[in-house]
């Protein structure tokens, strides 16, 4: 009879045991206000919500009965269930900067070529308004003909030079 009540006595001190040692152990998961999810063996900081507790000794896993319950809202729930439980690592941080790095470096290259356009315009449109003064002074103007000689402009070619830089002047404005 003693055997069976010492076995007994065993099997309570060692089930008791267990009970006890399995508190001992607990682990608590939770995601800190940066994103990291947090592993340790004492509850997460009293201010901390209770979506982002992930586990927790002696409950069962709200998130992931959260995720069974809204399948309409599935989208919606498994982004947010996604940001909590993964968060942003490193490599995903430096591919986020190196994009916004190249797209800056766009940017910078777009607006330096528009400014040096902007330059370039008006450096033409000032050799435009000159040339549009010289012809309208009555002066004669000397130009080259396909041979290289020199010739001066005659009445008709002094009102189509005259029509071509009114042209230009029209987009200077």
């Amino acid at each position: 009879m003693q055997t069976k009540s010492s076995i007994a006595l065993v099997a309570l001190v060692t089930s008791l045991s267990l009970v006890a040692s399995s508190n001992a152990f607990a682990q608590y998961v939770w995601v800190n206000d940066k994103g990291i999810k947090q592993f340790s063996d004492v509850p997460p900081p009293k201010g901390t919500p209770k979506d982002r507790i992930l586990k927790a000794p002696g409950v069962r896993n709200q998130v992931a009965e959260d995720k069974n319950a809204n399948v309409s809202n599935a989208d919606a729930g498994k982004n947010e269930i996604e940001k909590l439980q993964k968060p942003e690592t490193l490599a995903s941080k430096n591919e986020d900067y190196n994009k916004r790095k190249i797209a800056r470096e766009e940017s910078e290259k777009k607006a330096a070529q528009e400014q040096q356009a902007n330059q370039e315009k008006q450096k033409n449109c000032g050799r435009a308004k000159a040339y549009q003064q010289s012809i309208e002074s009555g002066m004669p103007i000397l130009t080259r003909n396909q041979s290289g000689e020199r010739v001066i402009l005659d009445e008709t070619q002094r009102s189509q030079e005259l029509a071509e830089a009114k042209k230009i002047l029209t987009d200077c404005k």
